[in-house]
């Protein structure tokens, strides 16, 4: 990491503190960044991590195989020009790194979704805004929806495997159509061993939905002590992650999902939760306003380019 014209890489992390306050009071504090390849130009750090997912997990499907992940800070007053050069570096990185120029590829930027400042340059690197990681605090109300008679949500056990994995693979699936997620041929394995051992426990955080006895719906979610691995994107804690949801096609629009995700709401409450993320893709024509509904508002987005050797 080289810093020029007297920046020092924890004035900028200390700056960008400064700035994320500013726009988002549920963004985190900066961390020092450590580890990975670290990056730096006059006003602006980032680390890039290169991740290669490991064959058989379910990690593959909510991604490319191998990703280049640049997590940068940016202090200002010059956030574009300081952003700008800074995704020149990182280009110029990855163009002497191996495999950024397979299919199979990608490079990942994570921005806060309310810093607007970035998003031109972002685009002008060749980054496209895929998915959106969005964050409901504790008690936050979601619109009112009426179920019908004749539905039952009921917490999902061990003799449920089946259902919540055939509705599991319905949200990837669909989502797959929209850029971020990929359906490979060992998903349904990788999330049938995940569910396996989810279902196991004591009172998992996996809910169904049943119309007249049939399973129609599903929330599969990650209680605090599973979640650490995303905590760190948001300011509150503890924090819990909700992995899936899904509603059969035939059953959508008839407040199945609202009715999920408000026993949901109840219980991550009652838990102690004090914010509940989750990923959804940012052109899904459904998440984004049912989300919203339900008291869930973009944090995060994830910028794309692929392949990776695709950033301009």
């Amino acid at each position: 990491m080289s810093v020029r014209a007297g920046y020092e890489a924890s004035d900028v992390t200390a700056q960008t503190a400064e700035r994320w306050a500013g726009l988002d009071s549920l963004l985190p504090v900066p961390p020092m960044l450590a580890g990975g390849d670290l990056l730096a130009v006059p006003g602006a750090v980032g680390r890039c991590e290169h991740w290669a997912g490991e064959p058989g997990t379910l990690d593959l499907a909510w991604g490319a195989a191998r990703r280049f992940r640049l997590d940068p800070q940016v202090a200002g007053p010059d956030v574009r020009g300081a952003l700008d050069e800074l995704l020149s570096q990182w280009r110029d990185h990855l163009a002497g790194a191996p495999a950024t120029g397979q299919d199979d590829t990608a490079a990942v930027v994570g921005w806060p979704s309310r810093d607007i400042a970035g998003a031109q340059v972002l685009l002008a690197h060749g980054l496209i805004p895929l998915a959106v990681i969005a964050a409901r605090p504790a008690g936050r109300p979601a619109r009112a929806a009426t179920a019908g008679p004749g539905l039952r949500i009921r917490r999902a056990g061990p003799a449920d495997l089946d259902s919540v994995v055939a509705l599991g693979m319905e949200t990837i699936r669909y989502d797959a159509h929209f850029g971020t997620v990929i359906e490979r041929p060992d998903s349904a394995a990788a999330l049938r061993r995940e569910v396996t051992a989810r279902l196991a426990g004591p009172e998992p955080w996996t809910w169904l939905a049943e119309r007249d006895g049939s399973p129609v719906g599903l929330l599969y979610a990650q209680e605090p002590g599973l979640a650490g691995w995303i905590a760190p994107l948001v300011r509150p804690a503890p924090v819990a992650y909700l992995e899936l949801m899904a509603v059969l096609p035939a059953a959508r629009g008839a407040g199945v999902g609202a009715a999920l995700a408000a026993v949901y709401h109840a219980a991550a409450d009652a838990a102690g939760v004090a914010v509940t993320l989750l990923h959804y893709e940012q052109m899904n024509p459904l998440s984004p306003p049912f989300w919203s509904r339900q008291g869930y508002r973009p944090l995060w987005t994830d910028w794309e380019a692929r392949p990776a050797l695709a950033l301009r």
